[in-house]
């Protein structure tokens, strides 16, 4: 049998709002999109990240606060290996006020929502004090109306635009991409552009991250390749991302990339294995069911806990991501 090897560079900080303090912005399918990349992520058979190598920040943990602590954490990982590559993956609500754009996290006051969201630019300063050779930003955002898939969603939407009336749900500008990548070797993808709508596969996914999650098992590369490059997932997201928003949703949802740095590997590709010769046609099938399989794990109350059987050498995880995520109460 042949021995999978560890991403031992790489590092994570994922981050998905999901519950907010103020209901009508919760988000529950970013938490979702959050667990689902973390199972491909410690996968030893997928990315090969070493679990310890991962922060997730889900629920009431995605606050102002510990976000811009899971950042710092990115900056002294990087400082301690300088060869290090870097993934920060943010799923939640995106606004702009007064030109300025926002992520809305957890803790979000909506009595002062400008003074209490985390700015672009805090955001933007935090991710340039990470030195690592490689960074990749993606912010999958937007989500609000694309959730409105219900009669009591849709109010809550309107709920909510009457609440923040002045604020706009819009992906990150050209201008705020370009502000995110400054420095060497860094590349932002973002899941929409403009008012586009980030929308949801079902209520399990976001359209996004399941051909992230795609792209993260080979569907972009070539037989023999032994790891997943950034150039690999942007065209594959390029590719798929419209067809699916299309598909399902009569609705256009165009991915932007900023990439013009030299291409890096963000995971190892099959356990450093590599794509067969059959190459992704011949693996799909497998590799859709195992996202499925995540996906119906995820949406199980309880402990997290997933057994891939043959298709990933017998490997069982059993991690509970966060303290806050498997509450007996949840509803995700």
């Amino acid at each position: 049998m042949e021995m999978t090897e560890k991403f031992n560079q790489g590092y994570a900080l994922l981050i998905g709002v999901g519950e907010s303090a103020y209901k009508p912005l919760s988000l529950p399918v970013t938490v979702k999109d959050t667990k689902a990349i973390y199972a491909a992520l410690i996968d030893p058979n997928l990315c090969a990240y070493p679990k310890e190598h991962i922060q997730v920040l889900n629920n009431a943990e995605a606050t102002r606060t510990k976000i811009l602590e899971g950042l710092k954490w990115l900056k002294e990982k990087a400082q301690a290996a300088p060869e290090a590559t870097v993934l920060v993956y943010y799923s939640g609500h995106g606004w702009v006020r007064d030109n300025r754009y926002y992520l809305i996290q957890h803790d979000v006051k909506p009595s002062k929502p400008a003074t209490s969201a985390l700015s672009a630019e805090v955001f933007t300063d935090s991710l340039r004090e990470i030195q690592a050779e490689r960074l990749l930003v993606v912010i999958d955002s937007c989500h609000a109306a694309g959730m409105a898939t219900s009669k009591n969603a849709a109010e809550a939407d309107e709920e909510l635009l009457d609440e923040f009336e002045d604020f706009q749900r819009v992906a990150p500008s050209k201008g705020l991409i370009s502000a995110l990548k400054q420095g060497k070797a860094r590349v932002v993808f973002a899941s929409s552009k403009g008012e586009q709508i980030s929308r949801i596969k079902d209520n399990s996914i976001s359209i996004y991250t399941y051909h992230f999650l795609e792209a993260l098992q080979g569907a972009a590369n070539q037989p023999g390749d032994t790891e997943v490059k950034v150039s690999n997932v942007m065209n594959h997201l390029g590719k798929t991302v419209p067809q699916t928003a299309w598909n399902l949703h009569n609705a256009e949802q165009t991915p932007r990339f900023d990439f013009d740095t030299d291409d890096f590997a963000i995971a190892k590709l099959q356990g450093g294995k590599g794509l067969p010769e059959e190459g992704w046609e011949g693996i799909k099938p497998q590799a859709s069911h195992k996202i499925s399989q995540i996906t119906q794990t995820i949406n199980q109350r309880g402990k997290f806990n997933l057994n891939f059987g043959k298709m990933s050498g017998n490997f069982t995880m059993g991690d509970v991501i966060d303290n806050s995520d498997f509450k007996e109460e949840d509803e995700l």
